[in-house]
């Protein structure tokens, strides 16, 4: 219980990076839109290069003891696959899209965690979907216009509710929450009339 918690106060931080964006482009410190996915993808590429040496040379810190799941062990660890989808979304996004789609995953995916219970199944609870849709609806209604928003938290909901399985492998929903709210929100802005 204690390394969940520590998991989830990790995920939580991820947040850290848009508000960082936010307060920097509010004080003017001329951290623009264009630098801050040069800082994405910095930090996606240095997530993967410590994957490499954790997979192929072996690198054992205690760190990835705690904070990864037995699952993650010969696979790509979800702190890896967070860092990429970021910077996806921010890379192929502006910042009305990206930057909730960020939350949803920073907040709404260890919020919706809190009220599971950590099974795997391949659609979760009501109670799971429903936190989930609502967190990232509150997310998403300061960035995007409401119907936007509710589409994009649709995304979210549906990232983080329904397991997805290619072959034997489970696509860790690190990976997809961000991505599939962000395009979800961009059809809904581009094709729906709001």
């Amino acid at each position: 219980m204690a390394d969940e918690l520590k998991r989830r106060l990790v995920h939580a931080s991820g947040s850290g990076l848009v508000a960082l964006y936010l307060l920097a482009n509010y004080l003017g410190l001329g951290l623009t839109w264009a630098r801050f996915r040069i800082l994405m993808v910095l930090l996606a590429t240095g997530a993967l290069v410590l994957e490499f040496i954790r997979l192929r040379i072996g690198l054992d810190w205690r760190l990835y003891e705690v904070l990864t799941r037995e699952y993650e062990q010969n696979n790509p660890a979800g702190y890896a696959l967070y860092m990429i989808s970021m910077a996806v979304v921010v890379v192929l996004f502006q910042q009305d899209i990206a930057l909730p789609a960020m939350l949803m995953l920073s907040l709404g995916d260890p919020i919706s965690g809190a009220v599971s219970d950590n099974s795997l199944q391949r659609i979760k609870p009501p109670k799971v979907l429903i936190t989930m849709f609502l967190v990232s609806t509150v997310i998403a209604i300061p960035f995007l216009p409401l119907v936007a928003a509710l589409i994009a938290a649709l995304g979210a909901t549906l990232a983080d509710g329904v397991t997805l399985e290619i072959r034997t492998y489970i696509v860790d929903d690190n990976l997809t929450i961000p991505i599939y709210a962000a395009v979800l929100a961009w059809f809904a802005i581009e094709f729906v009339p709001i």
